[in-house]
């Protein structure tokens, strides 16, 4: 019995922290392919044709694993579903992984990964405008959230307002500081690269907005995770072919260009939608991006490692405070969770004791023996409940 009681109590633990191990481990994956990916374009391949093979890699690895464990339970694939996921591929894929290598190009993998942490309280607000938020003031839950969302965005304006000098993180990117990227800190388009990876972010927010909406109608989580890659590499494909005229672009070779597509597309597409969706479905958009600040830190650690990226002190500022008005965002959809489980918990499942001769009582209860009054086609196969009904059966 003892043994039943610690296997129950580690398995609802586990049930429990399940979605913040998720999106942890989902970070570690991001974080990998920035510093990728920033490889991968030094080298001088095109973002428009790295977006394309990310997602042909991630429809080719998604698709049989839909195939086979949701044949039984994906629904139709209706006119107004497919339209979301056009629209889904359009938002994430072809407009937000674009603008963010665009962005990332201008300034650097660290500074990118950090400006993306204002993605949290842009789903806040738009998870308010289409009502999968709500806000009361009177509650401290709302109101942090609210608050959190203030704290944020000052952040993600004080970076881009204020540049300020070099912070070196670690002795190891000071030393290395010879071995500066093609491009000086101090040339890059700092203004430019900043409103493109905020308008990148306001697209990934609208992603998760509209996949937590289009789940519900479609509740099929790999399979909805290949269309969006196999409708974001036919999107990816027709903005490729216009953007870029130079057919040499898409030869690519066994290197770092090829490590990129595949890796991005197996751990930040095919795997990334479908947790993410798993994840949405659960807790909702919010609590999905509350832990982009982690990816910053590991990003910003491998960046200076590995890239010799240099941090500049606003940007160093404007991620503590982001960080910080973080804090109250989650701290507050966890209030949120633990209000919904404890309602969870008191619904009542017990009925009030009814009266076996009452023909306005329909039992719904395999071990309640049948009547003249109840027959047995009235009778639904749910094992332990009872249904009252106030109505003649």
């Amino acid at each position: 019995m003892g043994d039943q009681k610690t296997n129950g109590m580690l398995s609802l633990l586990f049930t429990k922290i399940k979605p913040y191990l998720a999106m942890v481990s989902l970070q570690f994956g991001y974080a990998g392919m920035y510093i990728i990916t920033m490889v991968s374009l030094k080298r001088g391949m095109s973002h428009w044709i790295f977006v394309v093979y990310r997602h042909v890699v991630a429809t080719l690895v998604i698709t049989p694993f839909a195939l086979v464990y949701e044949r039984k339970i994906r629904p139709k694939l209706t006119l107004s579903v497919f339209l979301k996921i056009m629209a889904l591929a359009l938002l994430e894929p072809v407009l937000d992984q674009n603008l963010y290598v665009l962005g990332m190009k201008y300034t650097s993998a660290t500074y990118a990964s950090a400006t993306v942490n204002v993605l949290p309280a842009l789903t806040f607000i738009m998870a308010i405008i289409f009502r999968l938020e709500k806000v009361n003031f009177k509650q401290k839950p709302s109101l942090a959230k609210v608050i959190g969302t203030a704290i944020t965005l000052t952040g993600a304006m004080l970076m881009t307002l204020y540049k300020g000098p070099i912070v070196d993180i670690l002795w190891y990117s000071k030393a290395s500081s010879h071995q500066n990227t093609s491009i000086s800190s101090a040339d890059q388009h700092w203004v430019t690269g900043t409103i493109m990876l905020l308008s990148c972010t306001c697209g990934w927010s609208g992603f998760f907005i509209l996949q937590s909406i289009t789940l519900k109608q479609y509740p099929a989580e790999l399979s909805l995770t290949a269309l969006i890659c196999f409708m974001g590499m036919v999107e990816g494909a027709i903005a490729a072919l216009v953007m870029e005229r130079d057919m040499s672009a898409w030869a690519i070779g066994f290197d770092s260009r090829l490590l990129a597509a595949v890796y991005s597309g197996v751990v930040c597409s095919g795997i990334a939608y479908y947790v993410q969706g798993v994840v949405n479905k659960v807790r909702g958009p919010v609590f999905v991006t509350a832990f982009s600040p982690l990816c910053m830190i590991i990003t910003a650690v491998l960046g200076a490692i590995l890239l010799a990226e240099k941090i500049h002190l606003g940007s160093l500022l404007g991620a503590i405070i982001i960080v910080l008005g973080l804090y109250f965002v989650v701290w507050g959809k966890s209030k949120d969770q633990e209000a919904l489980t404890c309602c969870e918990k008191d619904t009542p499942y017990e009925l009030p004791i009814v009266d076996c001769n009452d023909k306005s009582a329909i039992f719904v209860d395999d071990h309640i023996p049948e009547s003249d009054h109840v027959p047995a086609a009235n009778k639904l196969k749910v094992p332990g409940k009872i249904v009252v009904s106030s109505q003649e059966p």
